[in-house]
């Protein structure tokens, strides 16, 4: 067999085991030392086999005090629609709302931030145009749900109270209402998925363990007359939600 294997196995084993009920919610597995030494295999083995077990989701790691078989965590759905967009106030607050939650955020705005070159492509400017760059981490019940990295031109809301999208009259109100208020109709919104693998960064802020599976969304909103008036990469643990997109049938 293949070295590169053995851990793989080892992990297929533990984790039958575990699904077996051999340890229950909360026991602590033996050490890796003992583990290694159960099934023959090196200390690097076992310690690879248990961190993939980690990452999956089935084991944590106390710090100073061992491994353990973790509680399944509750997924929730988090739909994405195109009414969550017309119910007035913050998208997010009655997404939130609808699941029983309360939903908050925190953020950090910078302006006259020059557009990196991917971002200036998404926004149809070019590459140093200036932006309104905001960082969001979204709470559910004071836990985290998503991260958001948001870029508004500042060509279009230069000059007007809503510059800053968490300051002024509009602070909360979502992006679709800002915009409404400085005479900018957003007509459509466009999301692309992608998977990804959560790094040290979005582990830490997501509560999550580095690798674990994460959903990359990048969305662009448009105006009435094509142009992309914001865009924002979305970041959500796969853990924790699964996205579904609902789309409206219309009928002749």
């Amino acid at each position: 067999m293949p070295r590169e294997t053995h851990y793989l196995q080892m992990a297929d084993e533990l984790r039958a085991r575990i699904k077996a009920g051999e340890w229950a919610v909360g026991d602590k597995l033996p050490s890796r030392a003992r583990l290694a030494a159960e099934y023959g295999v090196g200390h690097n083995v076992a310690q690879r086999a248990m961190e993939r077990l980690i990452i999956e989701g089935l084991l944590e790691g106390r710090a100073g005090s061992g491994t353990y078989v973790r509680r399944p965590r509750e997924r929730l759905r988090m739909v994405r629609s195109r009414h969550r967009e017309q119910r007035g106030g913050s998208p997010f607050r009655a997404d939130m709302r609808e699941q029983g939650k309360a939903g908050s955020w925190e953020s950090h705005s910078t302006a006259r931030v020059p557009a990196p070159e991917p971002i200036a492509e998404r926004l149809a400017i070019a590459a140093g145009d200036l932006c309104v760059h905001t960082r969001y981490e979204f709470l559910a019940d004071g836990q985290p749900v998503h991260l958001s990295d948001s870029w508004e031109p500042m060509a279009i809301t230069a000059g007007t109270p809503v510059v800053l999208p968490e300051m002024g009259p509009y602070a909360g109100a979502g992006v679709v209402e800002r915009m409404r208020s400085i005479g900018v109709d957003i007509d459509v919104a466009v999301e692309v998925p992608r998977p990804g693998r959560a790094t040290q960064e979005q582990a830490n802020l997501l509560g999550i363990s580095v690798g674990d599976l994460i959903m990359l969304i990048e969305r662009t909103y448009y105006d009435t007359q094509g142009r992309p008036v914001e865009t924002a990469d979305i970041t959500v643990a796969d853990v924790r939600w699964e996205i579904a997109y609902e789309i409206g049938m219309h009928r002749d």
